[in-house]
């Protein structure tokens, strides 16, 4: 892993006022303002939120988008709920991309950032002496029921609540089964759409900030603004691989948390990798932090060696809203 502890002097700034306008809502598209939960939020005018809140026929996306496979969404079946506003679960994700880097972190630090409600039955993995493990992912959701936007999630990687912890057999035994559990740190997004929703409707830490998300010849670069000050907080940096399997693979990756009630809750997105690779090579992921507070947080992890970088192209997913963790304990035994 290339960590860089300052960001060079010629990196892109962006003045204070700029950082206050969403990322994915400053280009030319025009917007309207819906009330959702309380909140005035800009939404992309006669774009699917807009038309259809969360619940789009699947003949819609077929007609706008037709070379994207629906195959796999018409098995599924939505449901609606009311999430504290009104919507319809899974949320589906047609066409994404998204770069995944395992490092070790301290694991005092990860233990003392889990809620105490929930350390009864999830613990942070423990992979060697003094080592748990975080997962930081980027995401570009380029066509989706809330049209288009950034995300970067910072997650601590757990044991299934009420499994084992047995450290690295208990992360190789998720890897077995393509199912990975984990409690989510920090999740900002770059439209207050997906803001809302995610803090009103999955009590996740979700916030509006600048999200860069560009192609190049041979990697893929999430710039990451300081929601504060408008300049560039960290930037990651992943190669594109070229060993990838084009077979389509499931993945669950699912979170506990703490409801809004103070209930325990879980939540869980099933997605379809369409282009996947990984790689245990450092030299393949460069995460350049500043001076930014994501940096900082990231640096009292005491960040160290990164076991695993997941490339993936080309996903779809599905999104579930939160369910009793307790619930789901009590089906177990």
């Amino acid at each position: 892993m290339k960590v860089i502890k300052l960001l060079a002097a010629s990196a892109l700034l962006f003045s204070a006022a700029s950082h206050q306008v969403m990322a994915a809502d400053t280009d030319d598209v025009e917007h309207v303002t819906i009330e959702l939960a309380g909140h005035q939020v800009p939404v992309v005018k006669d774009g699917l939120y807009d038309r259809f809140r969360s619940n789009p026929p699947l003949s819609v996306i077929a007609d706008e988008s037709p070379d994207t496979d629906l195959s796999w969404f018409r098995t599924l079946k939505k449901e609606k709920l009311d999430v504290g506003f009104e919507t319809y679960s899974p949320n589906f994700y047609y066409e994404n991309t998204k770069v995944t880097a395992i490092f070790t972190a301290d694991i005092d630090r990860l233990r003392e950032l889990m809620p105490v409600e929930l350390m009864d039955d999830v613990q942070p993995l423990k992979i060697w002496p003094g080592r748990g493990l975080v997962a930081l992912t980027a995401y570009a959701y380029h066509y989706c029921d809330n049209d288009t936007y950034n995300e970067i999630s910072l997650a601590i990687v757990t044991n299934k609540p009420g499994g084992s912890t047995f450290g690295p057999l208990s992360l190789i035994g998720q890897g077995k089964d393509a199912s990975f559990w984990g409690y989510v740190l920090k999740l900002p997004v770059d439209t207050k759409l997906a803001a809302v929703r995610g803090v009103v409707g999955y009590n996740l830490p979700k916030w509006v900030t600048g999200i860069h998300y560009r192609e190049e010849a041979s990697s893929l670069v999430f710039e990451v603004m300081d929601s504060d000050t408008g300049k560039v907080d960290f930037v990651l940096e992943t190669a594109k691989l070229n060993d990838i399997s084009e077979q389509p693979t499931f993945v669950t990756n699912s979170f506990t948390n703490i409801g809004h009630q103070g209930e325990r809750t879980w939540g869980h997105a099933v997605s379809r990798h369409m282009k996947h690779g990984s790689s245990m090579d450092g030299d393949k992921v460069s995460l350049t932090l500043g001076s930014g507070s994501f940096s900082e947080y990231l640096r009292e992890l005491d960040l160290g060696k990164m076991i695993r970088y997941d490339y993936v192209p080309d996903f779809q997913s599905a999104l579930y809203a939160p369910e009793s963790l307790d619930e789901l304990l009590n089906e177990q035994h």
